[in-house]
């Protein structure tokens, strides 16, 4: 399963555009990106300096990962919990398309955007990148930034999660960790290693799961890592044990500029592609990082709440809290204490969550005026409002601390309380004929065509 297997299928739903324009990997291609945001996949055909077409814009919107997936958006956080309940182990291969041509590194090859103006250079925003510990018991694969510093090395941004750990517990031994960088892999790949199973799991293994046992993995040539055997553009490289860089500023998942820290320098010791190769690129803090990395913890937050309440409708980390700090959560409650466990559950599945909303079913998580009418006609403030203080919460929120990511939690109950009287909280509504509403359909595309 691939990338451009998916990308063929989007073009058969007309979900992809074309763009012929000379465009400049410098703000050019991403301005576009920008002004496209939630919009169709973007194909530009001519990269300025480049022979390599770049791809963008693919995992843009929840229902086209769902179409990757081969899944309804209702049974999308069914479909990830299985994944992450039973990986399967995929398929070694000795041959693949990527194999086609292997080259010395030069990484300024690569049709590598810059996106903001502030940015510290190029960054390769869309790898997944694979290692295993040095005994081989643990692999794991995860999605990070990586700026590009000259034709052989990248820095990359290391946040203190499962890679950090095994960098680290190579760098106690003085001994560099190889990695496998994937470019452009099919949705399920990136979603898969966006996930947080425990340590030891490898999001591959999810990745399979997701594929239905499609996924092919190839042992890399240079390290001890490996790839998705599909994927467009392979980097092989080993992180520094001692050597480091100030990496950042970029934008991350919030729209604003992460700060500046003294990250690894990778070092790229071979490159294999297909010979036709794409380039996938992903626009930091666009709707494709924000669900991405999202949906993930959709799942999760969808996955606590379960477990104390009788039953979960949907889950949405909003758009306007950057699709990871604010959740909309809508519940069947059966007691009014049922919604502020939920909050405490939500807080504990997804660590950075920061403001978190519970509404009852009848509301649509995604509509946020119905959002608001339910804190507007359900919420009372000195009853109803969850406050967490001096709590670990994310460095991605710039009011946060920046070193620990300690922050204040705001919980609301916008549920119905259920002494009063069910009927005092609904919306009014009037009946509707099947004749009223053709009539209303036909004026509705009557005012388009004008």
């Amino acid at each position: 399963m691939s990338l451009r297997d998916f990308v063929e299928k989007m073009e058969s739903k007309k979900e992809v555009v074309h763009i012929t324009d000379r465009l400049t990997t410098r703000f050019e291609i991403s301005s576009i990106m920008k002004g496209f945001a939630e919009g169709p996949v973007l194909y530009f055909e001519d990269v300025e300096g480049y022979e390599t077409k770049v791809v963008g814009n693919v995992c843009g919107t929840r229902a086209r990962i769902c179409s990757g997936l081969e899944v309804s958006e209702k049974s999308l956080y069914q479909k990830m919990t299985d994944a992450l309940k039973f990986p399967k182990a995929p398929k070694i291969v000795e041959d693949a398309p990527v194999k086609e041509m292997i080259e010395k590194p030069n990484l300024h090859k690569i049709p590598v955007l810059t996106h903001y103006e502030k940015d510290a250079g190029a960054y390769i925003t869309s790898a997944v990148i694979s290692a295993r510990s040095h005994d081989e018991s643990i692999e794991n694969v995860s999605t990070h930034r990586l700026l590009i510093l000259d034709q052989n090395h990248l820095a990359i941004r290391l946040v203190p999660r499962h890679l950090y750990r095994l960098w680290k517990t190579a760098k106690e031994a003085e001994k560099d960790l190889d990695v496998a960088i994937a470019i452009g892999v099919h949705p399920a790949v990136s979603l898969a290693a966006a996930s947080s199973p425990p340590f030891g799991v490898s999001e591959f293994w999810i990745a399979n799961a997701l594929l239905g046992n499609n996924l092919r993995l190839i042992r890399c040539m240079e390290v001890d890592a490996y790839a998705p055997a599909e994927a467009e553009l392979i980097l092989e490289g080993r992180i520094s044990s001692d050597k480091e860089v100030i990496e950042g500023p970029l934008v991350d998942i919030t729209g604003t500029y992460d700060i500046q820290r003294s990250q690894p320098i990778i070092e790229i010791v071979n490159v294999m592609h297909r010979e036709d190769y794409i380039y996938q690129a992903l626009l930091p803090g666009g709707p494709e990082h924000r669900l991405l990395m999202g949906l993930p913890r959709e799942t999760m937050i969808y996955e606590a709440v379960s477990r104390v309440v009788p039953a979960v409708k949907a889950v949405n980390l909003t758009v306007g809290g950057c699709g990871w700090l604010h959740a909309v959560i809508s519940i069947e409650k059966q007691t009014d204490g049922d919604a502020k466990n939920a909050l405490l559950a939500a807080f504990s599945g997804h660590a950075s969550l920061k403001h978190a909303v519970v509404v009852d079913a009848d509301i649509d998580v995604f509509n946020s005026e119905e959002v608001e009418w339910a804190v507007a006609t359900r919420f009372q403030a000195d009853e109803d409002m969850v406050i967490l203080r001096n709590v670990r919460g994310s460095t991605l929120d710039p009011s946060a601390d920046q070193e620990t990511g300690s922050t204040t939690k705001l919980g609301v109950d916008a549920t119905r309380p259920l002494k009063i009287a069910r009927e005092k909280f609904e919306l009014a509504k009037i009946p509707l004929s099947r004749r009223i509403k053709k009539i209303i359909n036909d004026m509705k595309m009557k005012a388009k065509g004008s």
